[in-house]
């Protein structure tokens, strides 16, 4: 129980600093340092790819445990392709399969967070950009920030959460962002969510060759990733260019942040769906190259 709050706690940090990316466009854009905030954000990113390194091997280890159990119930020396056809292991299984839903799940709330507190991540972000450029250097920045007061009160004074302005805001004008761009994040977010949470469960349903199952997650992730690099991300850099050369307003970027936020959120539900799907899949591939 241990390790799955942990991971749902990484998680949720994932997605939240994931959906927090999307404003890093706007505060480039407000303060016409758009290659400043997208370096600057890599920093905090640091932590999303810390977390994620820890999330796989976390939940990995629970299927071994999984595994290891039943082997023991059932009696030393069973082969793993036995261990499918047995009531106790398809029990687990299905607390296997809540478990990693529980995840799913805090890929949603954390993806929420991350929504409540773009409004204040872009007015601190922002500072950090203007404050940057005074100390040339980020260890100098973060150092100047931590160690001084009056900066720390400043950010404090940066706490923003959206209102019903902002909701009325979002139903504005529409039109001014492609509803196909918005539809594919939607796809593209449900299947990085699961994929590799797919490919570990996937290795719990084909136990004898669950490594390989497990390194299929590529399989999956990679259709995202093709549509991220070919409809998203260009989409996103075309609006956010627009913006800077006076094409488009802040607005534009502004409702963008704020659809493709909530786009991803409708990602991780829809996560929930494909969760299953998506593990037979890489399951039938595993069994193909077994």
């Amino acid at each position: 129980m241990e390790r799955l709050l942990i991971v749902a706690v990484l998680t949720a940090v994932i997605h939240l600093i994931s959906t927090l990316a999307y404003s890093v466009r706007l505060s480039g854009v407000r303060t016409r340092r758009l290659a400043t905030a997208i370096s600057l954000f890599n920093v905090i990113f640091l932590l999303a790819s810390t977390a994620n390194t820890i999330q796989a091997p976390l939940l990995a280890s629970i299927i071994e445990q999984v595994i290891n159990e039943v082997q023991a119930q059932a009696g030393v020396g069973l082969p793993d392709n036995q261990l499918f056809g047995l009531p106790a292991y398809q029990e687990r299984l299905l607390l296997l399969e809540q478990d990693i839903r529980i995840v799913l799940a805090a890929a949603s709330v954390g993806t929420l967070a991350g929504i409540a507190v773009i409004p204040t991540y872009v007015r601190v972000f922002i500072y950090a950009i203007l404050s940057f450029e005074e100390c040339g250097s980020v260890p100098r920045l973060i150092g100047k920030l931590i160690l001084s007061p009056r900066r720390m009160f400043k950010l404090s004074r940066q706490v923003y959460l959206p209102g019903r302005n902002s909701l009325g805001f979002v139903r504005e004008q529409r039109t001014a962002i492609p509803k196909k761009f918005l539809f594919f994040n939607v796809i593209v977010t449900g299947i990085y969510t699961t994929g590799v949470l797919s490919a570990i469960y996937a290795g719990a349903l084909f136990p004898e060759f669950r490594s390989t199952a497990t390194l299929l997650s590529s399989v999956v992730n990679g259709i995202a990733t093709i549509l991220s690099a070919t409809v998203v991300d260009p989409t996103a850099a075309a609006i956010t260019d627009g913006a800077l050369r006076g094409e488009r307003s802040e607005q534009d970027v502004k409702r963008m942040v704020l659809y493709l936020s909530l786009t991803r959120f409708l990602g991780t539900v829809l996560a929930q769906f494909i969760f299953l799907p998506s593990a037979y899949f890489i399951k039938y591939v595993a069994v193909l190259l077994a």
